[in-house]
């Protein structure tokens, strides 16, 4: 039998200012990622948070990615 689909989801975070301005970048080049996992009930919308990037060596905000 299949295994059904939990409600915890595996999910990437990928830092929107590496993607958006690579030219930015002080430490080196690249797009920093988190990995974590999320509730599907109680966030079914796509996760937004806050983060440490150390290719752009400060707080930037961190997009769910596919």
């Amino acid at each position: 039998m299949g295994k059904s689909k939990g409600i915890r989801l595996y999910i990437t975070l990928e830092c929107t200012e590496c993607r958006q301005y690579p030219e930015k970048q002080q430490r080196g080049p690249g797009v920093f990622r988190y990995s974590s996992n999320k509730n599907r009930r109680n966030t079914p919308t796509r996760l937004e948070l806050s983060k440490y990037c150390p290719h752009c060596n400060r707080h930037t905000m961190f997009k769910e990615i596919k």
